[in-house]
């Protein structure tokens, strides 16, 4: 039988008031207070990022994975031995998957001695020819002191073989979502077919440290002793600003200088990339003032810590009657300084949730915007489990769910 119009009328406006506070909460999070700043100069426009001595560069928001200044930054070029940089991320991955350990023992093969070692022209660790050490004493050797012989003798652990370890650098490539670069090898020596970009490298470093960070800070040691040599860091910032902690050098003939450095302020990280660069000392001094020009111009703040409440959502047919949402990471935005006050966050969810509803499952997404342009997202999820109510319960909700449906 259809329900009367004016007795609908009078359980909707009943339960209106019980109902709006909630709907609020779903449409408009309220980010998190921000931290007073100074003033001085926020108002004013952000001046053009410093003159870069290169072929490319690329200055990224970790927090977001956004670029904030580049040039050439999707052109591919050979990345030298920032390549080990995939080769540490392959190890992490493969050590986080079980399928070796820290305390392998590595073969520094004849194969990765005469490829890679002290008779080549490229960086060596001096790790013995046909003796062992433990793997992440031959994986500092690669960071460090940017051994060709260790990365060949680490990939040929970790695979079998370069090429077997190559195809899996180019796997993980993909799901970290690189899409202009090829690896043929685990040590960026020159090859047909070898290269990245300047923004796949900045995004390549970004997963390193989000990932993997106990593998991301080997890249802080500045010095690593292998038997009687001891040799330094190549990453000319970690003694020129404490707030650098990594990430990767490279260098050859047909790649020129580059760089790839990151560095934490606060709450904020930025990576820079600068390859093709004319000296070991410019590179470094390009890198300085990217970094210093991001820091200066651009402040990152976290809106929503991780697992706490930021939202309600009504369920339905649940032995509880709603479900806390929030994020399963701290949500972190990267702005110009001054329009943080302007950032609009906003949620979407189901018009409808129904139990059984599992801790963690997700629920929707947030998106923080600024000028009409998504400055991040993330998924919502559920911070509490809602069992399925009984029977009665679900009885009770089907009908009204059928009511507000009509």
């Amino acid at each position: 039988m259809k329900v009367p119009a004016l007795a609908r009328a009078a359980v909707l406006a009943a339960t209106t008031t019980l109902v709006a506070g909630l709907a609020i909460a779903q449409t408009t999070p309220t980010p998190t207070p921000r931290t007073q700043l100074p003033a001085a100069s926020e108002s004013l426009p952000v001046p053009p990022p410093p003159k870069i001595t290169g072929t490319a560069w690329v200055l990224m928001d970790a927090a977001s994975g956004n670029v904030l200044a580049g040039e050439n930054y999707d052109q591919r070029l050979e990345p030298a031995s920032i390549t080990k940089v995939m080769t540490s991320y392959v190890i992490a991955a493969e050590m986080a998957a079980g399928k070796v350990k820290g305390d392998d023992q590595v073969m520094m093969t004849e194969n990765a001695w005469r490829v890679g070692g002290a008779g080549t022209d490229g960086s060596y660790s001096g790790f013995e020819v046909n003796k062992t050490a433990p793997l992440l004493e031959m994986e500092k050797g690669m960071v460090v002191q940017s051994g060709n012989d260790a990365a060949i003798a680490l990939a040929e652990h970790v695979a079998g073989s370069t090429d077997a370890f190559a195809s899996l650098m180019n796997q993980y490539a993909q799901r970290i979502g690189l899409k202009n670069t090829h690896w043929v090898n685990p040590t960026g020596l020159s090859a047909p077919e070898h290269y990245s970009t300047a923004h796949d490298l900045a995004l390549l470093g970004r997963a390193l440290v989000h990932d993997y960070p106990v593998a991301y800070s080997y890249n802080k040691i500045k010095e690593f002793t292998v038997g009687p040599i001891t040799q330094p860091n190549r990453n000319l910032l970690l003694w020129r600003d404490a707030s650098v902690d990594g990430i990767k050098t490279g260098h050859h003939s047909g790649a020129g200088y580059c760089l790839m450095a990151s560095a934490k302020r606060g709450d904020q990280r930025l990576i820079s990339v600068v390859m093709g660069s004319t000296s070991e000392n410019q590179r470094a001094v390009d890198s300085q003032a990217l970094l210093n020009w991001g820091f200066r111009f651009f402040e990152t703040h976290k809106l929503y810590d991780a697992s706490k409440a930021i939202a309600k959502q009504k369920v339905w047919k649940g032995a509880s009657d709603e479900v806390q949402l929030g994020v399963a990471e701290p949500l972190l935005v990267t702005v110009q300084r001054g329009k943080y006050d302007q950032l609009k966050p906003t949620m979407d969810v189901p018009k409808q949730l129904v139990a059984p509803i599992a801790k963690g499952q997700k629920i929707g997404t947030v998106k923080v915007t600024l000028d009409g342009k998504v400055v991040s997202e993330r998924p919502l999820v559920a911070l509490n489990a809602v069992e399925q109510g009984g029977f009665f319960k679900r009885l009770w909700d089907e009908f009204w769910m059928w009511w507000e449906s009509e």
